[in-house]
């Protein structure tokens, strides 16, 4: 069997607890609608380093971050990634359950990971810069260990 090169190996990628628990219960109760997103995502959230929440560098992206990526068809992007009742295109909102925002869970400023679009076409993104979530953004508790770990 052939060893995956290191131009389609996956990128480290790391999530917070939360993060993960709520995305684990998110992509389960999706998959009826749309199984290959759901577990695309699982996959991404089965081999995410899981850390505690304020633990994670403000550098990866998390839910509620805004980072700016740039792709192999030349777009450089802003957006933030949110939870589908969230996601508004328009505002450059990104939901975590579309192709492009599972590829973008956990990356770190830096890292590019290689993603499927919708229409099948495989496609190359490098995440430029990330900011992390506010702290209104964030679940209850988690905005005070994110100061206290910054």
């Amino acid at each position: 069997m052939a060893q995956p090169t290191k131009k389609n190996r996956k990128p480290a990628i790391a999530v917070t607890r939360t993060d993960s628990e709520r995305l684990w219960r998110l992509a389960e109760s999706f998959a009826d609608r749309n199984r290959a997103v759901a577990e695309e995502l699982l996959a991404e959230l089965d081999r995410a380093k899981v850390v505690e929440d304020g633990r994670l560098a403000p550098d990866v992206v998390r839910m509620g971050s805004s980072l700016r990526f740039t792709n192999d068809l030349g777009e450089d992007r802003n957006v933030t990634l949110v939870f589908p009742g969230e996601a508004d295109i328009a505002e450059g909102k990104v939901s975590v359950l579309t192709p492009i925002g599972v590829a973008l869970i956990g990356l770190s400023a830096g890292q590019s990971i290689d993603w499927t679009a919708r229409d099948g076409r495989l496609h190359r993104l490098t995440v430029e810069s990330v900011r992390p979530p506010m702290p209104s953004a964030l679940p209850a508790g988690a905005s005070q260990e994110l100061r206290t770990a910054s």
